[in-house]
């Protein structure tokens, strides 16, 4: 018998999270296409961009979800690993023919327990998931330790409108409609009220960037996109005082 479909609360338990994101994963790329009006594409290609990849670096792709982000990293030739905490999504993902034509590899990890090596990528990102940890500076922290010194990192996460009759908007319409649309094309709508609501209780730009610099980062910058739904944090880790 399969399980219902799971929303998590703001409290961000591992296994709510983990149950939510396998209910949504047999229509999670067409709900984020659908929702951003196709932005989801433009901010993969930016996020890319940021992390400045070579050929022969190793990347990590943290909370990758399907892997379609993973894939977007490949193509600037360094080694893309996937890791998310679902099975559903990472099933979906290994079955979908972007996934299978480039052969990225994707696994099971959770970003508190990260299943790698100290040091063993030159750069970590994560897309729109940091928001869904349970614990955001841990995390921060676990990232940092798996990439070497003056590795990169960026996060892609919602954020705060930074002109308030668009934030008015943004908060009054397009959040209110994103549970609406879900009804009509999810595998799991409940998941994108917790979305709705995750998205208002995350800490503005000024705010996540002093987080990223108090865990184990320097020299946190960001880039708003779409006027401030999203922001991309750019960061280093230390180098080494040895």
């Amino acid at each position: 018998m399969q399980n219902e479909p799971t929303r998590a609360s703001l409290d961000k338990e591992p296994h709510e999270v983990q149950a939510m994101f396998d209910g949504v994963a047999k229509r999670y790329d067409l709900m984020n296409t659908l929702m951003t009006g196709g932005l989801d594409r433009a901010w993969r290609s930016a996020t890319r961009k940021a992390l400045q990849l070579h050929p022969g670096e190793r990347v990590l792709d943290l909370a990758c979800g399907t892997g379609v982000s993973t894939v977007e990293l490949s193509k600037s030739g360094a080694y893309a690993v996937g890791a998310d905490l679902s099975f559903g999504m990472l099933a979906a993902g290994l079955r979908g023919s972007a996934v299978q034509r480039s052969g990225v590899p994707l696994i099971a990890g959770d970003a508190l327990h990260l299943p790698f090596a100290d040091a063993a990528f030159d750069a970590v990102t994560i897309s729109f998931g940091l928001r869904n940890v349970v614990r955001t500076e841990e995390a921060l922290r676990e990232m940092a330790r798996v990439v070497r010194p003056s590795g990169r990192l960026v996060v892609c996460e919602f954020s705060r409108p930074t002109w308030a009759p668009f934030g008015k908007a943004y908060y009054d319409g397009a959040l209110r409609i994103i549970p609406l649309l879900a009804r009509k094309a999810s595998s799991n709508p409940d998941a994108y009220v917790y979305l709705a609501e995750s998205i208002k209780a995350w800490p503005r730009q000024e705010a996540l960037a002093n987080l990223i610099d108090g865990a184990g980062w320097q020299g946190t910058r960001w880039r708003n996109l779409a006027g401030g739904i999203v922001a991309l944090h750019h960061a280093t880790k230390p180098p080494s005082t040895r």
